[in-house]
């Protein structure tokens, strides 16, 4: 088996001596050191199960042991240079690397400290890296244990019942006398953690400082479960419960949604940005959450070798989604299609940031679709059962026949059922016409049967 222990630097900016880095290429923006915020360390295990499926916390130090991905990575020195490329962290890291989790966290607090490795392996380790010999370390000098090697030499009966057995327990693992067990960490299914913010924020633009750090972790778990997020909800918890005399919500909260899974928050921000600067808070904030809300599986776009296939610049639905957020959803429309037969229903306009419904679709071919729809059906006059529109139209196609919308009679919304035989048809002046013919149903009863143009075709 092969372990590495890292631990980061208390300070950001601050470079180790012995593998420290301040590179970032994982994150757009760097997390902080991890020090006692759990939801950084939450997110530094995440990061770190992009390496290998056994990562586990141990009091300071990130444990992660590689022996199953070794060749996966290239080797162990090649495995460590990705580690140190990738660091999510602004600050760099201290790491160590043992045959045991139990030696490498040792030797890792030894570098932290700046003290050298001392010579004679294991046994000539300080007990002072050695986490269950730290509450015995007076009693332990006082019979003389200076190192992991003097405390192995007692005799393990009294050992035990005078410190207990998790000493023995510990020094068995460092020598391969047992096994390691350590709680793994897992990828939880959502995306959801909380930040405290620094101070009182009365300005949601303020927001994004604390937003970015939620982002950056909400990056990494997605690159780790290999997913793209749709929508995800920012929500600042407010810090009074009146004010002027009256009540105030416990929070304010945005919805941001995009139209293909991103993984990149990039976008993401900008998104998030121009949403804060039309908010207007109730209260100080204190308290921030962010939570996923719809995912994907995400699939990496394949670039192109070829210079002139290579695109640039960003996407089309990037571009309406920035458009939407800054002069908002009900400014910004599309066209849609419905499940509907009826050429007047089979289309509207909604908010293009809007997700189109996937089994929404026109039962019309594409190949006997006009160009242009009237808004209204106009209606034709009929001469010897023909209909004219500047003259007697001459029929070409037809006729194709539909019925439908008796399911929606009671709701004006569905618009009124419909019964029409369609035809392609050419007046005099070799214009083409989209009519067609109204069939009697029960809400037109008449036996004369009624004309209306209803399409142009270019």
């Amino acid at each position: 088996m092969h372990w590495i222990a890292l631990q980061w630097l208390p300070e950001e900016g601050t470079n180790s001596a012995v593998g420290g880095t301040g590179a970032a290429g994982a994150s757009e923006t760097p997390l902080s050191a991890p020090s006692e915020d759990p939801g950084m360390r939450e997110a530094l295990g995440w990061w770190a199960l992009g390496f290998t499926p056994r990562v586990a916390w141990v009091d300071e130090a990130l444990l992660l042991e590689v022996s199953g991905s070794l060749r996966l990575w290239g080797g162990r020195q090649a495995l460590l240079r990705r580690i140190l490329e990738s660091n999510p962290v602004s600050a760099g890291f201290y790491q160590a690397q043992a045959a045991s989790g139990v030696i490498a966290l040792a030797r890792l607090r030894l570098r932290a400290a700046g003290q050298p490795l001392p010579g004679g392996g294991a046994g000539a380790l300080p007990l002072d890296t050695l986490t269950a010999a730290r509450p015995h370390l007076d009693l332990l000098a006082r019979l003389g244990c200076r190192n992991w090697g003097d405390v192995t030499a007692l005799p393990r009966g009294p050992l035990v019942r005078r410190f207990g057995t998790e000493l023995r327990a510990a020094l068995d693992v460092a020598w391969g006398l047992a096994p390691e067990s350590y709680r793994w960490l897992t990828l939880p299914d959502v995306f959801d953690q909380s930040l405290e913010l620094p101070t009182r924020v009365e300005d949601a633009q303020a927001l994004m400082w604390s937003a970015n750090r939620l982002l950056t972790a909400l990056q990494i778990w997605l690159r780790a479960r290999q997913l793209g997020v749709l929508a995800f909800e920012l929500k600042w918890t407010l810090d009074l419960k009146r004010l002027d005399g009256r009540p105030l919500p416990p929070d304010q909260a945005l919805v941001i949604r995009t139209a293909e899974p991103a993984q990149s928050m990039a976008h993401l921000r900008r998104l998030l940005a121009e949403r804060l600067a039309q908010v207007q808070l109730l209260a100080p904030a204190a308290q921030l959450r962010l939570r996923s809300l719809e995912t994907a599986p995400w699939q990496a776009g394949s670039v192109s070798f070829l210079p002139e296939e290579q695109r640039h610049g960003e996407p089309l639905h990037a571009f309406v989604e920035r458009l939407s957020a800054r002069l908002g959803s009900a400014q910004v429309l599309s066209p849609a299609m419905n499940a509907d037969h009826r050429p007047e229903c089979a289309q509207e306009w909604r908010a293009a940031v809007e997700k189109a419904d996937k089994n929404s679709a026109s039962s019309l071919p594409d190949a006997l679709a006009p160009t242009w729809l009237l808004r209204e059906p106009l209606p034709l006059e009929v001469q010897d059962g023909q209909p004219c529109h500047r003259g007697v139209l001459r029929l070409l196609t037809g006729p194709r026949r539909i019925e439908a919308g008796w399911w929606g009679a009671a709701m004006p919304a569905q618009g009124v059922p419909a019964a029409r035989d369609y035809y392609i048809a050419q007046n005099p002046t070799a214009e083409l016409l989209w009519v067609y013919r109204e069939r009697p149903t029960s809400q037109y009863e008449s036996q004369k049967p009624r004309w209306f143009l209803q399409g142009l075709y270019a």
